[in-house]
């Protein structure tokens, strides 16, 4: 399978969270992906346990604040980019990319005033991507062409 190249960022679709157009940034020194968010814990919902958490993406006023719970999650030591290991939720998903889906997990974490809402790690690219940092926007530029 020949690898597609992604940029530095880009702007993805991941269709079980429900949300589209978001601000993703590609970090080849992260191995895990995560997403930023608040307000994160454990529930129950139907007599199940879930994990519910708030999107922070003031960039989207339509996702910013954002109530999303999963069923599907687990519990995993990350090292930040700190060196620091810590206890994470970690919750499954998709992504769409050059308009194909790839699965993915998403850590979830409230990593203070960051940029992008979602890093997309090493885990997600290998074998799939190589990564060119001058180039941006690769695969929304492909699906803003094709809807033309």
């Amino acid at each position: 399978m020949k690898k597609k190249i992604l940029g530095r960022k880009d702007v993805l679709d991941f269709p079980r969270l429900k949300l589209e157009e978001i601000d993703v940034k590609i970090d080849t020194g992260a191995y895990s992906s995560s997403i930023h968010c608040r307000d994160i814990k454990v529930i129950t919902k139907n007599g199940k346990e879930a994990i519910s958490f708030v999107l922070l993406d003031p960039s989207h006023p339509k996702y910013h604040g954002k109530k999303f719970t999963s069923t599907t999650f687990k519990e995993k030591m990350v090292k930040s980019s700190n060196g620091i290991s810590e206890k994470r939720y970690v919750i499954s998903s998709d992504v769409i990319i050059f308009d194909e889906k790839y699965k993915l997990e998403l850590s979830l974490t409230e990593r203070g005033e960051m940029r992008f809402p979602i890093l997309i790690g090493r885990k997600l690219l290998m074998g799939n991507f190589l990564v060119d940092t001058a180039k941006t926007d690769l695969s929304f530029k492909n699906k803003v062409k094709k809807e033309e």
